[in-house]
Formats: structure tokens, C-alpha cells, sequence
């Protein structure tokens, strides 16, 4: 072991900075704790990695000038979210014209890029708010719930497509359910009394106009949830009619966030229902409405939608008098992260 690297052990050792060193081939021949946060050993020595492989890393160094290259990845460790880093190699002597060892730097843009693509569509949402009468809170719960139930689901298997990258976006996601409404007539939104056959028709088509929205938004979660959340499990929903798992999973997760929520509420067609009450609905549309299995889920943890609902109720005396429970490290609260953001560009 050369001295250079010696100080490299040194210095970085205690570093919070992720750092790797690498022998000429490849291999890893030291990396600190920061730098196992992202993945261990193994995974740079493996040739299953589509950018930080032996191979494709060697290639790289190859063909970059200086024995130096910068690359962005994708990272998934198992039970974690997905981290977005730029991965910078350099020869660790640079005096030496063929390097023998090089030392590889992260930057994590996790948390830059995550809020800078959900600002933007949380505009979206605050724009189609205008449009109707639910309060900001409800959304909040929407996602909230939507979230509890999926770490639920996540917690007892038998859903491969929930991981902690599904958890992370439908609790950002779920809420953007209704922002095709942004395109509905006021007249047919505000309208209290029933709708006729053509403003129904016209109505339904948020669903279509949400998913054209959140068409862009780079997870295909976002339009499958706009288009598909009125549909119902017996097949006798809008717009498409789908029936059972042809619905996409996040859609049938926010359906019973949602209407769990509905029915809680006060609107201008109905008074607010009591937790048992709505339980009791959702209980009786199992199987019609909703995914049974998922509805079963939703019954077992029932007491966690009531504690969303009061620590995010729309009465100030009310709110914040229960602490929502605490979920694991991975979770980001994409909105408390957005209102920190909003309160110092204010400063």
C-alpha cells in the first residue's frame, strides 16, 4: 500500500463525504462508511450494474481524457428509496502517467431534483385547488393514507410492485388524483344540486385530463393514478371500465384513501360521517368498489386513518392534538420539505 493511499485512509476515514479508491482495474480496495450507504463492495465488483460496473467503469477511464470521468446513476439499496448521485473518478497520483489507484467521490442530487420536479407540479395542484372546494388538508391526508396502506402492504409481502421508491412517490402522488379538475367548468364544479347526463359526462373527463397533466411527470405512477382512480374493482367504474387488477395498484390504493376522506367530510351535498360510519360504507362496497384485499388491509390498520385524519384535521382545535406514527427512515414528507423550501425563498 503506497503512501498516497495511506493518507487517503486517513483523511476520509471519519469524512461524511462518500469516498471509494479503486485499483487500476476496478476494484474496490477501501471505501468509508458514507460511501456504504449506497451500496457495498460487492456491487461495484459484480457485472450486473448497468453504469458503475468494472467493465463499463474501466471503458469510461479508457476513453476519458485525464484518466477522469463524471457520471450520474441510479442507485436502489434494498429497503431504502432510490438515490440519483454523480459518481466523479480521479488517478490518485497524479504524477503518475499510467495510475495504479484512483479515488471516486458522490454527490447525492436526491433531494435537489426531488424538490425541484415536485415544486413544479405542486403548483399544478395548488392551481386546480382553486377550482374546487377541497382544503389543502385533504390532499395532505389523501397522500398520508395513501402511504400508511402502503407501507402496509409493504410490510406483509405479497405485492412485488410495492417497494420503498412506490411508498416514497404515492405519498406525493396520491394527491395529485384530481388534478384534471383544473380543466372542468367552474358551473359543473360548483353546481350544488345533481348533475345532468351531459355535465357528468364532462365531468368525468378530469380523470382523462389529469393523466394528460401528469403525462410528463418522469414515473408513470402520476397519470395511472388521475386516469384510473374512479374505477371500480366490479369493472362499473369511469372512464374505461376496468375490473379488478387491470386497475394499476397505486389506483386502487388512492381510491380508498380518497373516499375514506369523502366520506369524513362535510360538503355541500352531504354531512361529514363518523370513522365507524365510513368504515362501515367501505366495509359494504369491498369487492364492488374497492380492492377486497386491500380493503382487508385497510380494515386492520383503520385506527391509523383516524389519527391522519385528526392530526391533519381542518379544525384548528383539532389539529395536531394526534401524532400521526412514525414511519421509517426512508420516508420523505415531500410536503414539509416543500413548505421548508417556500419559507426561506421567502427570507
Amino acid at each position: 500500500m503506497n503512501d498516497c493511499i495511506k493518507q487517503m485512509f486517513v483523511l476520509y476515514k471519519q469524512s461524511q463525504i462518500p469516498v471509494v479508491i479503486f485499483s487500476d482495474e476496478m476494484e474496490i480496495i477501501w471505501n468509508n462508511t458514507p460511501f456504504g450507504k449506497y451500496f457495498g463492495k460487492t456491487s461495484l465488483e459484480g457485472e450486473n450494474l448497468s453504469a458503475l460496473t468494472k467493465t463499463a467503469l474501466r471503458k469510461k477511464l479508457l476513453s476519458s481524457q485525464g484518466f477522469s470521468i463524471r457520471l450520474q446513476a441510479t442507485i436502489s439499496p434494498a429497503d431504502y428509496i432510490s438515490s440519483i448521485i454523480v459518481l466523479l473518478i480521479f488517478p490518485l497520483d497524479i504524477s503518475n502517467s499510467a495510475p495504479t489507484a484512483f479515488i471516486g467521490y458522490i454527490d447525492d442530487i436526491t433531494s435537489e431534483r426531488n424538490m425541484m420536479l415536485r415544486k413544479t407540479y405542486m403548483g399544478l395542484l395548488e392551481a386546480s385547488k382553486l377550482k374546487d372546494d377541497d382544503t389543502g388538508n385533504h390532499i395532505k391526508r389523501v397522500g398520508a393514507y395513501a402511504r400508511r396502506l402502503s407501507e402496509e402492504c409493504y410490510k406483509r409481502g405479497g405485492y412485488p410492485q410495492i417497494n420503498p421508491d412506490f411508498i416514497d412517490k404515492i405519498h406525493f402522488l396520491a394527491p395529485m388524483h384530481d388534478v384534471g379538475k383544473i380543466g372542468t367548468p367552474d358551473e359543473i364544479l360548483t353546481k350544488r344540486g345533481s348533475l345532468d347526463e351531459t355535465e357528468w359526462a364532462i365531468m368525468k373527463q378530469h380523470t382523462i385530463n389529469g393523466a394528460l397533466i401528469l403525462s410528463n411527470y418522469p414515473d408513470k405512477m402520476a397519470s395511472e393514478i388521475a386516469r384510473a382512480h374512479h374505477e371500480r374493482w366490479d369493472g362499473s367504474g369511469y372512464l374505461f371500465g376496468l375490473e379488478g387488477e387491470d386497475i394499476p395498484l397505486a389506483a386502487r390504493i388512492t381510491t380508498i384513501a380518497d373516499v375514506y376522506d369523502a366520506l369524513r367530510m362535510k360538503r355541500s351535498y352531504k354531512d361529514a360521517f363518523s370513522h365507524e360510519k365510513a368504515i362501515e360504507i367501505i366495509k359494504s362496497d369491498s369487492g364492488k368498489l374497492f380492492d377486497p384485499a386491500l380493503a382487508d388491509i385497510f380494515f386492520s390498520i383503520n385506527e391509523s386513518f383516524l389519527n391522519i385524519y385528526n392530526a391533519l384535521s381542518d379544525e384548528p382545535d383539532k389539529s395536531g392534538s394526534t401524532v400521526i406514527e412514525d414511519l421509517p427512515v426512508y420516508m420523505e414528507d415531500a410536503f414539509d420539505d416543500l413548505e421548508e423550501i417556500e419559507e426561506l425563498e421567502e427570507l
